[in-house]
């Protein structure tokens, strides 16, 4: 069964990264992973043609939608405005304060569910991480390397910062792949749908902790001690600290060894 859009409808802008979801089989799929029901509060990130959106509302949950492009805002509206659980704001979600969002809805955490274009799925999961302490659980779809990516553990070669990253902030679970031909237009590449619950505040939520690992994959082929010795002080007692060995590359760390390898380097600036 088809989205009822089919091919008519506003335009997939590539700007935007949008590939309209039209297979509704893949649509239940996806809303029953975020498990919304009567009175749930969902944030829907990038609603498209509201895919995702009508089936949200048919289990009952109060829906709060963020799209970035003005085209699609009077489809959406028509389709949806005067159902009374919706809400559109009407703006790029990478200009909306999710924190303030969040907790500003009240009935208890809120659940966020998304199909996130490539171009800025890092950014955006680096938003939804600080505001996560509001948010039950988020399911978002990516390209099938994304999910890849963020589920990689230490030694992967696909292990980078944007994995440390997700795995301090989240648990997090890949579920189920996308075919091309669930979307118009159809994507070249397939997608997958992970789903993200939160973790208690850690060491890792600190601004110095992201910027240590993001300098560590500064240049994956090198190692630890090339890629942070200019750059932290006293690097080599730090690692000595940790008891990680310098001549590693960044990708082998496990979370845990991040978090020692931090505390190290705090405790020696």
């Amino acid at each position: 069964m088809r989205h009822k859009f089919g091919r008519s409808g506003p335009r997939a802008k590539k700007a935007f990264g949008q590939n309209f979801l039209t297979d509704d089989s893949a649509v239940r799929r996806i809303v029953a992973a975020v498990q919304a029901g009567p009175g749930d509060n969902v944030v829907e990130i990038g609603p498209g043609r509201g895919a995702l959106t009508g089936m949200l509302l048919e289990t009952g949950a109060n829906v709060t939608a963020i799209e970035i492009d003005r085209d699609l805002h009077p489809l959406l509206r028509a389709e949806f405005g005067s159902h009374p659980r919706f809400r559109l704001i009407a703006d790029d979600v990478l200009q909306v304060d999710l924190e303030a969002l969040l907790s500003g809805i009240g009935g208890g955490p809120v659940k966020i569910i998304g199909n996130l274009p490539y171009n800025i799925s890092t950014p955006i999961l680096e938003s939804v991480s600080i505001a996560r302490h509001h948010c039950e659980r988020a399911v978002f779809m990516f390209q099938r390397e994304v999910v890849e990516r963020i589920t990689a553990r230490g030694g992967d070669s696909e292990r980078g910062y944007f994995t440390v990253l997700v795995e301090a902030a989240f648990e997090c679970e890949r579920l189920f792949d996308v075919a091309p031909e669930s979307f118009y237009p159809r994507p070249k590449v397939w997608s997958s749908i992970a789903r993200l619950t939160p973790k208690a505040a850690s060491p890792a939520d600190e601004p110095r902790f992201r910027r240590l690992v993001s300098m560590a994959f500064a240049q994956k082929r090198k190692t630890l001690r090339n890629n942070l010795r200019s750059v932290v002080p006293d690097a080599e007692a730090a690692f000595t600290a940790a008891a990680i060995d310098a001549g590693r590359r960044a990708e082998t760390l496990t979370l845990d060894e991040w978090l020692k390898l931090y505390a190290a380097v705090e405790r020696a600036s």
